[in-house]
């Protein structure tokens, strides 16, 4: 069998056994208020209302199920017949809410003929009359027990509702920051990689650092160095020049004394006088002396 067959029939016998049940509250509805127990029994007439108006709206879900499902049937005989039923289903959910008002009606006269007949019964006289208004009282007793009892369980499920929508609220703010935390975890997390680089950076920038301070410090004592020599270098230089002159400026006055001219010696070797050593023995000086000048 074809699944949309099968869900059809399963919506017909879905709304038999609802139509069935429906008119079984419209009844109930409809013989309240007619025993004399209508008192103790006024309670349940909105329940029954209640269950006749579940039925209406389970029939008229199984009339929008079977309008969804008609159009799909394989041949075209069962689409006919899926929409001639749905046709006969919405007068029968169109008589059967009248019936539920006419219950309703018929409810509310059973009860005021039953209150006719219950005063009747205490405003008359005897035993029977007695024993009514003391049935009465404690009935009226047990009611306002009964109507206090459901305050108070009312009261008490209106506090679980709101207890319940905190919960709900603080489950909300819970799952809110959850979701801030993780995305602060993942900010971080891509955070973490740019410090770590800064870090580096910094610990190479501060390595180069030393670096640069220890070449400095390396090329000033160099350099210091050099210029110690060098002023040193000049300096003896200074003073081989002024003693090369004063010897130069002694020998030329030795000279300009004795006059120009070696002196025969007895063996017959010539002499040379003192100004003619010193010149020659300064001679191999001059050029480092000028190199350094």
């Amino acid at each position: 069998m074809d699944e949309v067959v099968a869900a059809v029939e399963e919506v017909k016998k879905q709304w038999n056994e609802t139509w069935v049940q429906t008119q079984e509250h419209v009844k109930s509805i409809e013989e309240f208020g007619k025993s004399r127990n209508a008192s103790g029994e006024k309670n349940s007439l909105p329940r029954l209302n209640g269950l006749a108006q579940d039925g209406l709206a389970m029939l008229d879900s199984l009339q929008f199920k079977l309008d969804v499902l008609a159009p799909q049937l394989p041949t075209y005989d069962d689409i006919e017949s899926a929409q001639t039923l749905l046709e006969s289903w919405k007068q029968q959910s169109r008589s059967l809410r009248l019936a539920v008002r006419n219950a309703n009606l018929q409810a509310k006269a059973n009860m005021r003929k039953a209150a006719q007949e219950e005063r009747e019964l205490l405003l008359g006289g005897g035993e029977e009359s007695t024993v009514r208004r003391r049935n009465l009282q404690t009935k009226a007793g047990m009611t306002s027990a009964a109507e206090s009892i459901t305050e108070s369980l009312r009261h008490t499920r209106q506090l679980m509702v709101q207890e319940v929508e905190r919960s709900a609220s603080t489950l909300m703010t819970f799952e809110e920051s959850a979701g801030v935390l993780k995305k602060a975890e993942k900010e971080y997390k891509g955070h973490r990689s740019l410090l770590m680089r800064s870090r580096n950076l910094l610990s190479t920038m501060q390595r180069q650092d030393v670096l640069d301070r220890i070449i400095i410090v390396v090329g000033f004592v160099l350099f210091s160095c050099a210029v110690l020599y060098v002023v040193s270098k000049r300096i003896g230089l200074l003073k081989l020049q002024q003693k090369v002159t004063a010897a130069i400026k002694a020998g030329m006055f030795r000279e300009a004394e004795f006059g120009p001219g070696p002196q025969p010696a007895a063996d017959g070797v010539n002499i040379a006088r003192h100004h003619n050593i010193v010149p020659k023995a300064m001679n191999p000086l001059e050029p480092a002396m000028h190199d350094e000048l």
